[in-house]
């Protein structure tokens, strides 16, 4: 396919066939889309097979924070973790089947904290997601890996800074 100028690649229809020579033509919704979607899959599906989900390990995640992060409170868990999440009251959910399951309590100051079940889940799936990190990242390089993530948030900005004109 041509380029319709001499200075702007032509869009050319999402082709999953399409040879490495016309990859620069393809559309980065459709290849954005089907990543996020495979390795999402991939990721869900594992956890789903422990009896996990993954918006599960991202509120353990955030509520062990790290040495010397305070422990959030609910609303700023929920604040954080929304705009991952399948909808408006996911996290809130989230935050309920963990207490039920006894991996979180809330302390006097109505602190999310980790108990000790909780971080032992915690640090299996971190496990388990560093080995289902190897099979998304085989054959690339942490260059390659960092060079994508680049063109991935300057498209990102790019399309940011020409919303609303």
């Amino acid at each position: 396919m041509k380029p319709l100028t001499g200075t702007i690649t032509d869009q050319a229809p999402a082709d999953p066939a399409v040879t490495d020579d016309m990859l620069a033509t393809q559309p980065i919704g459709y290849w954005s889309g089907l990543a996020h979607a495979v390795v999402t899959r991939h990721i869900r599906d594992a956890m789903a097979r422990i009896d996990v989900t993954q918006p599960q390990y991202w509120v353990l995640n955030r509520v062990n924070g790290g040495p010397g992060v305070p422990s959030p409170g609910r609303e700023e868990v929920v604040t954080q973790l929304t705009p991952l999440a399948d909808g408006p009251h996911e996290i809130d959910r989230v935050i309920d089947q963990l207490l039920h399951r006894g991996w979180l309590r809330v302390d006097a100051g109505e602190r999310l904290r980790l108990t000790d079940t909780g971080e032992a889940a915690r640090v299996r799936l971190r496990e388990l997601v560093t080995g289902l990190r190897a099979v998304v990242h085989e054959g690339i390089g942490d260059e390659e890996y960092v060079a994508a993530l680049k063109v991935l948030r300057r498209m990102v900005a790019n399309v940011e800074a020409h919303e609303g004109r």
